[in-house]
C-alpha cells in the first residue's frame, strides 16, 4: 500500500510528530511505500534512513500561504499517487480534505490532541483514529459519528526513533522521582511539586528530576525555588533522549490534568519504572487500568503524596510496582500500532471492515 502522512512539521518534542514518525517508519518496515509531507524538521534524517519519501507542504495559516500549500499537496498526490492520505493535525486535515475529495482518495485522520476545540475538525476524515478509547468517546460526544471512529492505542516500543538512544542509566541517586513532559498547565507539574515538597520532609534523600521544556519553565523553577525542598528539585530542561533518566529513576510520575494517550508512559514502562499517574483520558488504558501503574485522581496532591510515600516506605512494594510495569507490555509496540492502523486503511478503501479495537480490560 502507498501511504502519505501529512503533518505540520517533523520537529522533536511534539507527541503527534513522534507518533507519526514512528508509524511511518514501521510501515516501511512492513513493506509499504510511505511518504511524509510537512514543513520538515529534526526527524528528516531519520525518515531518509528509513526510506520514507519526504515532500514539503507548508502549514502556515494565512490565506495566500494555504492556497500555495493546497497546490503543493495536490501536485504531490497527483505525482506520487497514494492509496490513502493520513492527516495528523487539524490544519493537515483541512488541507487534505478537498484534495482527497477531488482525487477520490480516502482521508484518514488521527486525533492526537482531543483537548483542543479544533479537534472536532478531524471528523473530515473518511475514518477517524482515536489514540485511546477515552478520546473516541470524547469525539463521539462532540459529534463525530461513531461509525467513523476507530481506536488505535498509542505504543512506542520498537520505534525507529529509539535505535540510537542511550542505554546507560543516569546516576540520579536514590530515591529518585522523575517527571518527563511539556512544562505547561495541562501536565499538572505544580501538583507534583506540592506533593514532593511534603514527601521530602519525610524522605530527605529523595530527589525530583524534571525533564522537559515549555512556556512555563521559568514559572515552575520559581515555584520550586520557593519550596522547602528547593535544593532537591532538579530541572534538566528539554532532552532529545530522556530514556537514560527513566532507566535511572525509581518512580516515574505523570500528574496530568488532561492527556489523550501520552507516549511517555510506554517509554517509562519499557524502562521498568514504578509508575504513578493520574486517572484521566487515555492514561488508565496505557497502565492496564491500574495493573501496570498506580492511578490517582487529577489535582489531588494529597493522594499523589501518599502514593509516592507508599512506594518509598516499602522497598518490596517499589519492586512489585517495577515488575507490574511489565504486565502485557507487548501490547505497546509500534508494530501493533502499524497493524491496527493498516486495518483502518483497508476499511477506508473498502477492502474489509475494521476489527473492533477495545481498551485494555479492567483488572482487579
Amino acid at each position: 500500500m502507498r501511504v502519505l502522512h501529512l503533518l505540520n512539521h517533523t520537529r522533536r518534542l511534539n507527541g503527534h510528530v513522534h507518533a507519526a514518525v514512528d508509524l511511518a517508519c514501521a510501515q516501511v518496515a512492513a513493506g509499504h511505500a510511505v511518504a511524509m509531507a510537512s514543513e520538515g524538521g529534526d526527524f528528516d534524517a531519520l525518515l531518509d534512513r528509513h526510506a520514507v519519501t519526504r515532500a514539503v507542504v507548508g502549514h502556515e495559516r494565512r490565506p495566500l500561504a494555504l492556497a500555495r500549500s493546497l497546490r503543493q499537496l495536490r501536485r504531490f498526490i497527483r505525482d506520487w499517487r497514494p492509496d490513502v492520505v493520513h492527516a495528523h493535525m487539524m490544519t493537515s486535515a483541512v488541507l487534505a480534505w478537498p484534495v482527497c475529495k477531488l482525487a477520490g482518495i480516502p482521508l484518514i485522520t488521527t486525533v492526537h490532541n482531543a483537548f483542543e476545540k479544533s479537534a472536532v475538525l478531524m471528523g473530515l476524515g473518511t475514518r477517524v483514529i482515536a489514540v485511546s478509547a477515552a478520546v473516541a468517546r470524547s469525539m463521539a460526544e462532540r459529534g463525530i459519528p461513531r461509525r467513523k471512529l476507530d481506536v488505535v492505542l498509542n505504543g512506542t516500543i520498537g520505534s525507529a526513533r529509539f535505535e540510537r538512544r542511550g542505554t546507560q542509566p543516569r546516576a540520579l541517586g536514590h530515591p529518585s522521582i522523575l517527571f518527563v513532559g511539556g512544562l505547561h498547565p495541562r501536565k499538572g507539574l505544580p501538583d507534583l511539586l506540592q506533593a514532593f515538597d511534603r514527601l521530602h520532609a519525610r524522605f530527605p534523600d529523595a530527589r525530583l528530576h524534571v525533564v522537559g521544556g515549555g512556556p512555563d519553565l521559568e514559572a515552575y523553577r520559581d515555584l520550586a525555588g520557593s519550596l522547602y525542598s528547593a535544593a532537591a528539585v532538579i530541572f534538566t530542561g528539554p532532552q532529545d533522549d530522556p530514556y537514560p533518566w527513566m532507566l535511572g529513576a525509581d518512580i516515574f510520575v505523570l500528574p496530568s490534568l488532561a492527556d489523550p494517550a501520552p507516549l511517555v508512559l510506554p517509554e517509562a514502562r519499557e524502562a521498568g519504572c514504578a509508575i504513578i499517574a493520574t486517572a484521566v483520558d487515555g492514561i488508565p488504558e496505557l497502565l492496564e487500568q491500574g495493573s501496570a501503574g498506580l492511578l490517582v485522581p487529577a489535582q489531588a496532591p494529597d493522594q499523589l503524596l501518599e502514593a509516592m510515600a507508599s512506594l518509598l516506605e516499602a522497598p518490596e512494594r517499589l519492586a512489585e510496582w517495577r515488575a507490574n510495569s511489565q504486565i502485557r507490555i507487548g501490547f505497546l509496540t509500534i508494530q501493533r500500532v502499524a497493524e491496527e492502523t493498516q486495518r483502518v486503511y483497508e476499511a477506508a478503501i473498502g477492502r474489509r471492515r475494521p476489527e473492533p479495537v477495545e481498551a485494555a480490560p479492567v483488572r482487579p
